[in-house]
């Protein structure tokens, strides 16, 4: 494995593999829970579906319900600290 893998690659295989890993989550999610998906046959022959409540629930997943109720700030608590003087 040394002759391959050179120490100085390891720090960059937790970002490539936490990029894999994001990258394999949204594949599934899409095949598994995309209303617009159709792996099986008998699906695919059903067509165009007006399912809108589908869609609905699909695009408004939990996260984006969580992160709906969150102020739009990377680091509140920084912000705040350098931004209200006492």
């Amino acid at each position: 494995m040394g002759r391959w893998m050179k120490p100085e690659i390891y720090p960059l295989l937790v970002p490539v593999g936490f990029a894999v890993g994001i990258c394999g989550m949204q594949l599934i999610r899409n095949i598994c829970t995309n209303p617009e998906v159709r792996v099986t046959k008998e699906n695919r022959a059903a067509g165009v579906l007006e399912n809108y409540e589908e869609g609905e629930k699909y695009a408004d997943h939990a996260f984006r319900k969580y992160l709906r109720g969150q102020r739009p700030q990377i680091m509140p608590g920084i912000n705040s600290y350098f931004s209200k003087p006492e």
